[in-house]
């Protein structure tokens, strides 16, 4: 049976704002959220496989990062410092470019600022072929395929290292804002590279030399990272900006002109700071509520939040939070303390439902024999008095 009733210790303790408006985008899909508290600000057709242009360099720079610095302790396959041929396949791309040639030896620093500033595609060609199984471009992108949907990007597939128009090129935007996040959270030390906004690698090719992210510079925190560009995709940009202690991701694709790009990721970003904040709400180890507890050696068990709890709420306007906790009732005795036994459920218009874990905050063990007759007398009362159907949902 599952057990709900409202948590009324939020209504008091944040004097919540109304919700926001949600924003009126102009791009065909789009997809914002708050990296902080994980709040999903706007979703427009989210989960379209959509053909990503150049925006899909940055699964090839998530892979390259993963092979300089991987993750769980296992040695690099790549170092910043090694050098990498040029070859014919990737000389030929055209497009943005870093202007190599199969004369080329380019070290991999140099490689990873020709994609994030010069969205490079030869530079992305030269990273898949060193770092695929079978040398091909064409074997990485199924590499690629692969570690994406481990990484949980359901809606994308690669035929390709950089984005050129292709079948089976495509992502959704909601794919490319969890590459972001995962790009921002395991890779800090290589972040900072989405903001520099020029690199002129060998001084011969002044035409390519800046970065074509339209907010850098402007003020308003933004600091990456990746546009794109064909006429089968429309204009596009992954980007992050951080103003205090929030920062902000955001995926908008389909716009008519690198100018509307710009406007409509300005306003984006002007409106999810503007139009929210981060309210801390409670301290971990916080009692929320308490649960029945089934053949225990006490009754009842409390519940409490196991982390800080933060939310993003609107601004402007006062109201309530609508919260209530969830667990399934009776809860079976043993239980350890910090057992996650039950969800506390937030709801706020216009913003997606949040689900907090709550866990025991003490142990319970398995009750004797007093503690059994208790638990007889109570299921017998509880036969002969009927349930409160606003308290009780099967």
């Amino acid at each position: 049976m599952i057990r709900r009733f409202a948590a009324t210790f939020l209504l008091i303790a944040t004097a919540a704002p109304l919700a926001a408006q949600s924003f009126d985008t102009r791009a065909t899909a789009a997809y914002v959220i708050d990296h902080s508290t994980g709040t999903v600000l706007l979703e427009k057709n989210a989960d379209d496989p959509l053909p990503p242009a150049s925006m899909s360099k940055l699964m090839t720079l998530y892979m390259a990062f993963e092979a300089i610095n991987p993750q769980g302790g296992q040695d690099p396959i790549l170092t910043v410092d090694d050098v990498l041929p040029v070859s014919q396949h990737c000389m030929d791309y055209t497009g943005s470019t870093m202007f190599l040639d199969t004369t080329d030896r380019v070290r991999v620093e140099d490689l990873l600022r020709g994609v994030i500033v010069l969205s490079g595609n030869d530079a992305s060609c030269v990273i898949a072929e060193g770092l695929s199984r079978n040398g091909s471009e064409a074997g990485f992108a199924q590499q690629m395929t692969v570690r994406a949907q481990q990484l949980g990007m359901m809606n994308s597939s690669f035929a390709n290292s950089n984005g050129w128009p292709a079948a089976g090129q495509r992502m959704s935007m909601r794919d490319l804002g969890i590459l972001a996040d995962r790009l921002i959270s395991d890779y800090p030390t290589f972040y900072p590279l989405f903001a520099e906004r020029e690199f002129d690698y060998d001084g011969e090719h002044p035409a390519n030399t800046r970065n074509r992210n339209p907010l850098l510079g402007l003020g308003i925190g933004a600091d990456g990272l990746k546009t794109g560009h064909t006429s089968e995709a429309g204009y596009g940009l992954v980007g992050s900006a951080k103003q205090g202690n929030r920062r902000v991701i955001f995926v908008l694709t389909g716009m008519e002109s690198a100018a509307q790009r710009a406007e409509e990721a300005e306003r984006i970003v002007n409106w999810a700071f503007r139009q929210f904040t981060q309210r801390d709400i409670a301290r971990g180890g916080t009692r929320i509520a308490e649960a029945d507890v089934w053949m225990g050696e006490h009754p009842i068990v409390g519940l409490a939040l196991r982390e800080d709890l933060s939310l993003l709420v609107p601004a402007t306007g006062n109201g309530d939070i609508d919260a209530e906790v969830v667990y399934n009732s009776p809860i079976s005795a043993p239980i350890a303390k910090g057992d996650e036994i039950a969800e506390l459920v937030i709801r706020l218009e216009n913003l997606p439902e949040t689900r907090v874990p709550l866990v025991a905050d003490t142990s319970i063990e398995a009750g004797g024999f007093n503690s059994r007759l208790r638990t007889a007398a109570e299921i017998l009362v509880a036969r002969m008095v009927p349930a409160d159907p606003a308290l009780e949902a099967e």
